[in-house]
Order: structure tokens, then sequence, then C-alpha cells
């Protein structure tokens, strides 16, 4: 139903975007370095439904009507834009922490952690224009059915996506571990993830590309 070009492209668009720092892996990270690795995985688990809630509007064709109506697209953009702006502020201001900093944050009950996952999930620009403009652009009306095809490429993004973010959390702790004892590279960690979401924020206000309609 689907080629393996098609398969291939969404796999190493989804890798390209996971391994990017974004709202998602910062969650997981802060969760995990605080509250150890349970936490990361059931902040994980709100992810991976967030991920779910997209798929299924987009195999269900909700995600065209930013196709029937630009304007609607334009403000998630500009607003995923500004999300993402104000994150690299985060990274890059005067004072400002690392993810992989070791924090003293509240401990959240599972339910909070899970919930927190899935909103941190569906207000993640980058999933969004992945779901509404990438992920059709992959789709070959002539292979046979639209949406099978959408259903079955976007459960290869959350293949990617899931298998890379466990990883993640399966090696946070070690990684602020290794940070915490040579400042230099923690705040050399931080640059770089403002510098890139900065770029992202820039990339997201400036693409041209616009969801296909179903």
């Amino acid at each position: 139903m689907i080629g393996t070009a098609a398969v291939l492209g969404v796999a190493a668009a989804a890798l390209t975007m996971v391994l990017t720092p974004g709202p998602n892996m910062m969650y997981l990270v802060s969760r995990t370095v605080s509250q150890g690795r349970r936490a990361g995985f059931v902040s994980l688990a709100g992810v991976a439904v967030g991920f779910a809630v997209y798929l299924a509007a987009a195999t269900a064709g909700i995600t065209a009507v930013f196709a029937v109506v630009p304007g609607l697209y334009l403000a998630l953009k500009l607003a995923g834009a500004a999300y993402l702006c104000w994150l690299a502020w985060k990274a890059l201001r005067p004072g400002g922490v690392s993810a992989f900093a070791p924090a003293e944050l509240p401990a959240d009950p599972a339910r909070r952690l899970f919930t927190m996952g899935l909103v941190t999930n569906l207000l993640n620009p980058k999933i969004a224009i992945m779901y509404m403009a990438l992920i059709p652009q992959f789709v070959v009306p002539a292979a046979g059915s639209v949406w099978l095809q959408s259903l079955s490429l976007g459960a290869v993004q959350i293949a990617v996506a899931l298998t890379v973010n466990a990883l993640i959390v399966v090696s946070a702790g070690a990684v602020a571990t290794f940070l915490g004892g040579r400042p230099l590279w923690l705040r050399a960690q931080r640059y770089v993830t403002g510098t890139v979401l900065g770029a992202m924020a820039a990339l997201v206000a400036t693409d041209r590309a616009r969801p296909l309609p179903a």
C-alpha cells in the first residue's frame, strides 16, 4: 500500500525532528532527571497518546480543515513559532538552566505526569507540522486508500519517535550526571539547545508548506 521511499522519508523526517531539542525532549528529560526513569516513562506514555490523537485526526481528515481555512493554519504556525522562541529564550537568557541540570521539582503523581506529557505533545508545533504538512506529501491517492496510507505512515513516525524518546529517558540520568560535573559542558548544551530552538522558530514562521487536503 505504501512504498519504501515513503516509509524511509517519513522515518528520516521523524528521526530528525525527535533528535532536535523541543518541548517533548525538554519535558521528558527534566522529569526523568528530577523524579527518575519511572516518571520519565509515565510522561512518555502521555506523549504517546498525544501522537495517537494527532494520528487519529489526520486519518479522519480533520487536519484537512487547515487546507480549507489557511488563516487558521497560519495562526497555529505562528503560535508554535512563538512558543519555540519562548523556549529558546528560557535556555539562552542570563541565569537560564539546562534541561539536564539537576533541579528540585515537586514530585508529581503519575496522573499529572501523564497529563503533562499528553498536553506538551498536543501543543508541540513540530508534531502539528509533521501531521498537517509533511506526512500528507508522502500519501499517493493512486496507491490506494488515503486513510490507510496516512495511518501506516503515522505509525512509522510514532514508532521512531517513541523509540528515540525511550532511549532519551533511559540515558537522561547518566547524561545529567556527566554534565553535572562539567559546568562548561552544561552551559554549552544550554546554548546549543537555545540556538536550535530559535532556528526552528524561524523555520516554522517562514515555512511556506501548507497542509494538503485529504
